[in-house]
């Protein structure tokens, strides 16, 4: 689209959301206000049409951005296995006439050979793609796209069933300056709301946006007080941890307009052009040499992820997909300590940023996880927000999101898809304040038990990996000692002695399932163990595996030597093993195909395809990597 086009109807999506014979769930965002029906046509029945009124939920988040949620149960139900077309019919307000497909859509839209959207049905969940992890700037292939490229290349019989997100879906805090050069030229064109920034050195969004967009110099926005150094420190300079890398976060997103345009711009192409991240010449002379370097390093690299945007509208219009925040979705370790609570959230202007991020995080992901609409409270409270944006009533929802307990949620799939809220739940050290907290407390994990209860099987999303890199585990053990758990990231579960403890008790209760496959990313590199409790009769298999990043990856000089010593330090035989919190189980590596000799870690950016059996065990992992290569992981001997 050209600067100088009108904007198109819809902006992004559609999303497919939770879908299956009885459901259908979709996200949309219009550029104006619309009614919308629903017709869907199973090759092998009639057409269902569905005129949709409480089961659409729609708010107006600027004059040009509405953002519309679809959670329809279906009655008949669709045949449980077949392709299924669906169109979304739109009415403009005070038109008669209906715009389909062919109005408001694209055919580059539809997979080759077919001139609608569609998704293909099974009765159960035999296969699935997981990621997380997907950082705009980052220098690696977008796993998305590939993701596009394998169900064009293959018949919608052998498409994956479902797209897990496990978190930093958006980086809020980590953003490239060309990103929010192109996000800044977007806002100027959909027309949000001007919202006060407390306690900031920039009054007001708008002039956030137009006049001091302070690339590479955000930090220097917060009050320089005693109180606003420490939130400069946990909230600015939080992922700049050396021993694993060192991004920055000065161009951390601030206004609820730029969050959500950031989902736009990161989901679909209507938004971006030619133009995009070009720079005015008054704010090319205000960065330094050093700054206009990395500029144009990073203006080159968002061009390129901007390219693959319709290969990723097209995998999303498609593939139903599940989604989880992490802490990248609103800040780098987000309720790390209750040390960083205490500091983050004493702050107006730190509370209203994490705020906005979860507001964001609300509107464009975690209100489609759930299968029923929000009750019309919810939605008044909301809307509210959005229309006094930077008033009392945006601090108000603020608040009650920030209460919210139950982001957590499960899909009735065969096995069932069980999703962990693993940062607004937070069991805090006893210990300490500056120590990390458990990443779920014990009443939300005794919860999860009484939910699992009785499953033959089940397929646990947990955004950090429950059974990780010991030896990584270890160094962040290390830094947590000394006081310095924000040097390293010092999240895992075995962080916590009570968290810890909890979680491996449950996989060891008799009434769990049989089965668990635990999904994971966040570490930006993938692995994949097998778990199995010594001397327990009736203990679960478990099967732990690790997807990340979409497009992000590890150091690749230092994950190989962590790789390398951790194989050697915790060999099977290694008197270590029983230091562990993991000292009773037995855990079997899998090895990546195609690797040097001793590696057990992947570091490739991609998106991971499991392939599950009839009992819901995996059959086959791999990471699908750059330029379609499939990596298979197969099974070593055990320690």
């Amino acid at each position: 689209m050209s600067e100088e086009q009108p904007l198109p109807l819809v902006l992004a999506g559609p999303i497919l959301r939770h879908v299956s014979a009885n459901h259908f769930g979709c996200w949309l965002v219009t550029s104006e206000p619309v009614r919308c029906q629903l017709q869907l046509q199973p090759e092998s029945c009639d057409e269902m049409r569905f005129e949709l009124s409480e089961q659409l939920v729609s708010y107006r988040a600027a004059q040009h951005v509405w953002i519309h949620q679809i959670q329809l149960p279906l009655e008949p139900a669709l045949p449980e296995s077949g392709w299924v077309n669906y169109e979304l019919l739109l009415q403009r307000q005070g038109r008669h006439d209906w715009l389909g497909f062919a109005d408001w859509g694209d055919a580059s839209l539809c997979y080759p050979n077919r001139t609608s959207l569609g998704f293909q049905l099974q009765p159960s969940l035999t296969k699935l793609l997981h990621g997380s992890c997907r950082k705009p700037h980052h220098d690696s292939v977008d796993g998305l796209v590939e993701a596009d490229c394998l169900l064009a290349q293959n018949k919608a019989e052998q498409w994956p069933q479902l797209l897990i997100l496990s978190g930093d879906q958006i980086y809020c805090d980590d953003v490239a300056a060309p990103m929010l050069r192109a996000i800044h030229q977007a806002i100027a064109r959909l027309g949000f709301d001007d919202e006060a920034l407390p306690q900031c050195q920039v009054p007001t969004a708008q002039t956030l946006h137009r006049e001091q967009p302070s690339y590479y110099h955000r930090s220097g926005l917060l009050p320089l007080t005693h109180s606003g150094q420490a939130v400069v420190d946990k909230l600015f300079r939080g992922v700049k941890k050396p021993i694993f890398t060192s991004d920055s976060a000065e161009n951390h997103l601030i206004s609820l307009a730029e969050v959500l345009t950031m989902y736009l711009m990161v989901w679909s192409p209507t938004l971006w052009h030619q133009h995009s991240t070009q720079l005015s010449v008054e704010q090319s002379a205000k960065l330094s040499p050093k700054e206009q370097q990395i500029y144009a390093q990073q203006q080159a690299i968002i061009n390129k992820f901007a390219d693959g945007l319709p290969a990723v509208r097209r995998l999303l219009a498609h593939l139903p997909t599940a989604m989880i925040f992490d802490d990248h979705d609103v800040t780098d370790d987000w309720n790390l300590s209750a040390r960083w609570e205490q500091i983050a959230y004493s702050n107006s202007l730190s509370k209203r940023i994490l705020g906005n991020a979860l507001l964001g995080y609300y509107l464009c992901q975690g209100q489609g996880n759930r299968l029923t609409s929000a009750p019309s409270s919810v939605q008044q409270i909301i809307q509210q927000a959005l229309s006094d944006v930077g008033q009392q009533a945006h601090d108000d929802c603020l608040q009650q999101l920030f209460d919210k307990s139950d982001w957590s949620y499960q899909w009735p799939l065969n096995p069932p898809l069980v999703v962990l809220d693993t940062r607004t739940q937070r069991w805090r050290s006893e210990r300490s304040f500056d120590k990390p907290s458990g990443l779920m407390d014990f009443e939300s994990i005794t919860q999860l038990q009484r939910q699992i209860e009785q499953l033959p099987a089940a397929v646990l999303v947990s955004p950090a990996p429950v059974f990780g890199v010991k030896l990584i585990e270890a160094i962040q053990h290390v830094f947590t000692f000394f006081g310095k758990p924000l040097m390293v990231d010092a999240e895992s579960w075995m962080a916590h002695p009570g968290a810890a403890r909890a979680l491996l008790d449950l996989f060891k209760h008799q009434q769990t399932p049989e089965r668990f496959v635990i999904l994971s990313g966040d570490v930006h590199y993938s692995f994949m163990f097998g778990v199995r409790l010594r001397h327990q009769e009736h203990a679960s298999d478990v099967w732990q595996i690790t997807s990340s990043g979409i497009k992000n990856e590890f150091p690749d000089r230092l994950l190989n030597t962590l790789d390398r010593l951790n194989r050697w330090i915790y060999s099977p035989k290694s008197p270590l093993n029983w230091l562990t919190k993991r000292r009773d189980m037995v855990i079997t590596p899998y090895v990546p195909e195609q690797q040097d000799k001793g590696r057990r870690l992947l570091n490739a950016a991609g998106i991971g395809v499991v392939e599950l059996d009839e009992l819901g065990a995996p059959r086959r992992v791999c990471q699908l990597c750059e330029g379609g290569t499939l990596v298979e992981f197969k099974a070593r001997h055990s320690s």
